[in-house]
Parts: C-alpha cells; sequence; structure tokens
C-alpha cells in the first residue's frame, strides 16, 4: 500500500505555479494587475523571444517597503485582504498573494522597488523560489520587475511553449485588454525592441480603443450609459451594421477586471436582436460597476471567470444599456468613398492607339439623364462594342405590388426595352413635334404619371412642425436598389430590406395578421424535431397567421397562412418556420417576431423584379423619412448615404 508522505516545499510550490503561470501571457497578467494595484499612472512592458526568455515590467507606483519585499514572494503574502469577510468584498485585482511566489518558483526574477517615504530603493533576486540578493539601490520610485528564463528548472513544462511569434501575440494581447480595462493608465508595450502599442492615459476610452484594436473598429462605436438598481453599465458598443463575424471584439469588465462572463455577453447580444445580420456578432467594450458584495471573484485562479449573486438583474441592466445605445445613438450607414489616386496622363503614340483600337474597338453611345442645373442632360460615353448593352432588353416580369398600406394590384407584364426601341416605337402626336426627335430618358416622368404626395408627418403640438426635405427618386439599380436624392445626400435604398422592415414593423404594431383560408387544406409531412416544433407553437403560429393542427405521424394539417404569402409553397413555409422555432430562443416573444420575420420575407417585394415609380418614391419616403427602418429584421442595413461632400472630393471638386 503507498504510503502517503507530505511533498517537499519545493515540488509543491512548482505545482502551485502551474494554477497561476502557464505561459508567459499570464505572468504578464498577474504582474501588470499588481502594478494596476499600486496606483500606477504609466505602466511599460517589455518581452523578448515571446517573453520566454526576457519580461520586465516598469511601473510608476507606490512601490514595496524594503522590509516587505521579501515577504513578497512568499506563498499568501499579501496587503490586499486580511480577514475572511474581505473575500466577501474583493475590490483589488490582486488579493491571493501568489503571483510572485509562482512566478518565482519557475524563473529568474530581479525586483527593482523604492517607496516615495524611503530615500534608497531596493534591489532583489530570487531564483527558483530561493533568494540570491537583497541589497539598497539606487531606483526611482515605483517597481520593475524582470523575469528571465521562464521554466528554465521545468523542462517538461517548457515543451508546452509555442513558438516565440505565438507567444508574443498571446502577451500583446493580455496587454491590450489590460490597458482597455484602465483607459486612465498609460500603457506602452516593446516586443523584441520595437513598440506595439502607446496609450495616452487621460481617460478616453475611444482613444484607448483606437490605439488598441485600430480605426476602423473605433470608427463604429456608439457610446452606452445607464444605471439600474445599482448596476452602473458603460462604454461603447458597435453599429449594428459594424457586427463581425466572430465574437473577438467582445470585452467585458467588471469594477476594472477583465471577466468572461455568458450572462453580459447574452444580454448584449440580445439588444442586437431584429439588427444585426444574422451571423455576426456585436462588439463592444463594456464596464460594469456594482457592488463589491454581489460578485464573487474567487472562483478561478486567474480571476477570469465570476459569480453573480442576482445574474437577471445584470442581464437587464446590460440589455437595457445597450438597447438604449442603439436606439438613442445609431444613424444611417453612410458609404466611405475611398480617396482616388491621383494619374498623371499622358499622350499615346500612333501605335499605341493602333494597338488599343485593334485590341478593343468602341462605339459612341449616347446616354440621356435627366437635365439638372447647369447641364444638358446628356453624355457621351464610350464603350466597347462586345460589351453588354447599357439598356438590356429583359424578359417579360410579373409582380403583385403590395405595398404597405395600399392593395395589392392586379398582375401586370413590365416590358423593358432598349433606348433605340423605345425612340421607334414612341407614338407621334400633333400636339408637339419635339416629341419626335426627343430623346429618350429612362427616368423621366410623362405628365399622365402622378408623383405621390408625401405622407404626412404628424409632431407633436406643442414642437414646430419642421418642413422635410423633399424626396426625388433617380432610378432603380440592378432590380435591388433603388436610387434617391434627398438635401445633400443620395441614398442607395435596398428595397427588398425596406419593405420587409415595413412589413414586419406594421405586424407587431397592429398586432394582427390578414389571414387567408385555403381552399383545401395542405398535409405537411415534417421531421421530428420540426413536426414536434409546430405542434408545441399552434397558438404562436395563429398569432402570426398560420393556422394549423396536429394530424399526427409527424404530419401536419395547415388550414389557413397569412393573406399576404397566398400562392407561397406551403411545405417550404412550414419548414421554415419550423427551423426557425427550434434554434430560436425560448421566450414567447422572440418566438413570435421570429414567425413574423418569415412572414415580412416571403411578403416583401423581391430584388430583381422590376418596381413601379409610384412604389419607389412611397417606399423611399417611407424610409428616409423614418429613422426607425434602418436594419431588415435579419439585421442587413437599408438603405446607404452618399454625402454630396464625398462626390465632391472625388471629383476633384473640393480638396
Amino acid at each position: 500500500m503507498p504510503k502517503i508522505q507530505v511533498l517537499p516545499k519545493q515540488v509543491a510550490e512548482l505545482i502551485a505555479a502551474g494554477e497561476v503561470v502557464e505561459r508567459p501571457a499570464s505572468v504578464i497578467k498577474e504582474l501588470v494587475e499588481n502594478s494596476i494595484d499600486a496606483k500606477a499612472r504609466h505602466i511599460t512592458v517589455e518581452i523578448q523571444h515571446g517573453g520566454i526568455t526576457f519580461i520586465r515590467i516598469t511601473d510608476d507606483g507606490c512601490g514595496i517597503a524594503p522590509g516587505d519585499v521579501p515577504l513578497a514572494f512568499l506563498r499568501h503574502a499579501t496587503s490586499k485582504i486580511q480577514t475572511q469577510d474581505d473575500l466577501t468584498a474583493i475590490a483589488t485585482l490582486g488579493f491571493r498573494g501568489e503571483a510572485l511566489a509562482a512566478v518565482s518558483s519557475v524563473a529568474r526574477v530581479e525586483l527593482f522597488t523604492k517607496t516615495e517615504e524611503d530615500e534608497f530603493g531596493t534591489h532583489y533576486r530570487i531564483e527558483g523560489g530561493e533568494e540570491i540578493l537583497n541589497e539598497e539601490a539606487g531606483c526611482p520610485n515605483g517597481t520593475t520587475l524582470v523575469i528571465r528564463d521562464l521554466f528554465y528548472n521545468t523542462p517538461a513544462r517548457m515543451k508546452f511553449l509555442k513558438k516565440d511569434a505565438t507567444e508574443s501575440s498571446a502577451a500583446a494581447a493580455v496587454v491590450d485588454r489590460i490597458a482597455l480595462s484602465h483607459p486612465e493608465i498609460a500603457f506602452t508595450m516593446l516586443r523584441d525592441g520595437k513598440q506595439t502599442l502607446q496609450t495616452a492615459g487621460n481617460g478616453d476610452l475611444r482613444g484607448t480603443v483606437y490605439s488598441v484594436l485600430g480605426r476602423d473598429f473605433a470608427g463604429s462605436l456608439i457610446p452606452v450609459e445607464r444605471t439600474l438598481d445599482r448596476i452602473g453599465v458603460s462604454g461603447l458598443t458597435c453599429k449594428p451594421v459594424a457586427c463581425k463575424p466572430t465574437r473577438n471584439h467582445q470585452f467585458v469588465f467588471l469594477n476594472g477586471r477583465l471577466v468572461r462572463s455568458g450572462t453580459v455577453m447574452a444580454a448584449a447580444e440580445q439588444a442586437y436582436k431584429n439588427s444585426a445580420m444574422i451571423g455576426k456578432f456585436p462588439g463592444f467594450v463594456l464596464y460594469l460597476n456594482i457592488p463589491f458584495d454581489t460578485v464573487d471573484v474567487n472562483v478561478h485562479p486567474a480571476k477570469t471567470e465570476v459569480r453573480f449573486s442576482d445574474e437577471r438583474r445584470i442581464f437587464d441592466a446590460v440589455y437595457g444599456a445597450v438597447k438604449d445605445a442603439l436606439a438613442q445613438s445609431d444613424t444611417r450607414p453612410e458609404i466611405n468613398l475611398q480617396t482616388p489616386k491621383t494619374r498623371s496622363f499622358g499622350r499615346m503614340t500612333t501605335e499605341e492607339y493602333r494597338q488599343q483600337a485593334i485590341q478593343k474597338p468602341t462605339v459612341a453611345e449616347k446616354i440621356y439623364f435627366p437635365k439638372t442645373e447647369g447641364g444638358d442632360g446628356d453624355i457621351l460615353r464610350f464603350r466597347s462594342s462586345t460589351a453588354e448593352p447599357l439598356f438590356p432588353t429583359a424578359p417579360t416580369a410579373k409582380r403583385q405590388s403590395p405595398l404597405p398600406g395600399q392593395a395589392a394590384s392586379s398582375p401586370r407584364e413590365i416590358k423593358l426595352t432598349t433606348p433605340l426601341q423605345e425612340k421607334k416605337t414612341a407614338p407621334t402626336t400633333d400636339t408637339s413635334a419635339a416629341a419626335e426627335t426627343a430623346p429618350f430618358n429612362p427616368f423621366s416622368v410623362s405628365p399622365s404619371e402622378s408623383v405621390p404626395s408625401r405622407p404626412e408627418i404628424s409632431v407633436d403640438i406643442e414642437k414646430e412642425e419642421e418642413e422635410r426635405p423633399a424626396v426625388l427618386v433617380i432610378g432603380e439599380a440592378f432590380g435591388t436598389y433603388i436610387i434617391t436624392q434627398m438635401g445633400d445626400s443620395l441614398f442607395l435604398i435596398d428595397k427588398h430590406a425596406a419593405h420587409e422592415r415595413i412589413l414586419f414593423n406594421q405586424m407587431k404594431e397592429q398586432q394582427t395578421v390578414e389571414v387567408q383560408a385555403l381552399l383545401s387544406p395542405v398535409v405537411v409531412t415534417l421531421p421530428r424535431e420540426e413536426y414536434s416544433a409546430i405542434v408545441a407553437n399552434t397558438e404562436k403560429l395563429l398569432a402570426a397567421g398560420f393556422e394549423t393542427e396536429d394530424f399526427g405521424g409527424s404530419e401536419v394539417l395547415v388550414r389557413a397562412v397569412p393573406a399576404a404569402l397566398t400562392g407561397e409553397d406551403v411545405s417550404s413555409l412550414l419548414g421554415e418556420l419550423a427551423g426557425n422555432l427550434l434554434k430560436s430562443a425560448t421566450t414567447e416573444l422572440d418566438r413570435l417576431e421570429d414567425m413574423l420575420h418569415t412572414v415580412a420575407c416571403r411578403a416583401a417585394i423581391k430584388a430583381g423584379n422590376r418596381t413601379g415609380r409610384e412604389e419607389m418614391q412611397q417606399l423611399a419616403e417611407k424610409v428616409l423619412y423614418s429613422d426607425e427602418i434602418r436594419y431588415c429584421p435579419h439585421g442587413r442595413p437599408v438603405a446607404f448615404e452618399i454625402k454630396k461632400r464625398q462626390l465632391e472630393k472625388q471629383f476633384g471638386r473640393i480638396q
């Protein structure tokens, strides 16, 4: 029978070090947190070879008194807690008294430290847990720690380290996160002699995000600020259009400590529902300030996992704060045009011109656009004779146009013709001889067409009514995007996304869906899981306009569908609904909204279908006159804005 024995001190310390020191990055985390607890205002981190051979951390904190230096390297020696009660309200980043002891047991450590009260500082060296040197030294106020040859005495641990570049990146990521957690502290990071990070330390969070995560991400953020029931939530979160394909841009700091919290992340992501594109995740830098006695940070040795006394309160506070930020600060996305590169134009030789003409023969074709102030209304454009026609003949298309608040029109045929064809077949009238020779204008409106007036906008009687600028529909691109001018901006509107959001909002506000009974019920056979989801949510389906009943044996009987979806494939539609029910959240509201998404998407104008001018005008006005219509229910942007000033910069009219 094996005999139980007490491990030697050195072996026990090596095992304990494994809980805290896994790689150079974990060493940096522990020691930088100590610098923050020491009230440092400037912290510099230097590493070489990924931190395996050299780490130096310098701060201007309070320093360590000479008599306390040897004690600081003992296990469970700390100045941050005194009694058992202190563990229930931990206000510092470090508190276990294990960091220096763990690091010094697996590396060669050198310390220079001085307090403001002392005339001289202390120079201390310790290797493998054994003191080597303790002497007075001249040094500035604060502390400098040098860690060399990590895991020099534990080769088994050394072999689990990655390449220098990998360890270096992990160390830099730790410093980045800590810099984000304390924008009031100036951080500097040097990797193999090169500075890779510098923060100002002036408390400006956006500036710190800019330094750590880059200009593009910082420019996509909007402020978050709210307090609910002693829970303060602040920071920055991204606009829905700037959501990322991964969660790598999500940072949560609790009372200044970087933590991993599924509750906070779920609450923030839930706030983006109906705004963020499916499959994308919001990026944010959120700070939670809560009473210390309502959270337990003593859950994991690395102190990155926490436990809340009331998860529901935390969820509600974060959800409300992010939701308010999106409602108040989000704006319609703009298209950022790149600054054109300067080109030098030179003369072509005769041979160069001849070769180009042989390769790409060109023909001149006039393209007519509406007359504008200062313009003559037509542009001469050269194009390759082998290119596709600018106004190709399209096949006949049929569609209905059920815009919100407008009865569906009967199916009609739309024939698209080239400008020359239209010009030849246009009827000649005696009232205007010029009509025979007038160039075809693809965007012009005939006198018989009536442009719909803008919808009435109701405002508070206490507020002065503001006149909105007129919306001018210029045309449609690719059968999908409405080109619109309003004020000094051009807008590209995705007609399907816009119509989908309008229908979705209407159904939510009215809380009713028009239902169309089928002439004969349709029996739909579904996989077992989808069948169970449909049967379990019959009432929710009815609220969304689908009358279904259990037909037994994995079959569902469909008696009615939303009126807007008459003619749709019922089997495909029910399968899509079942899939949404299986992957949606568990709340009743979420499930109903997912079903309304499906109805709105199926009923909306489809991309590629030609749209009448009146429909485009109504759709554009509804979008541009309402700040609520920014994203479709799936999170895709409805419209992009191009400022007149941006175009003028592109064409060199202004600098």
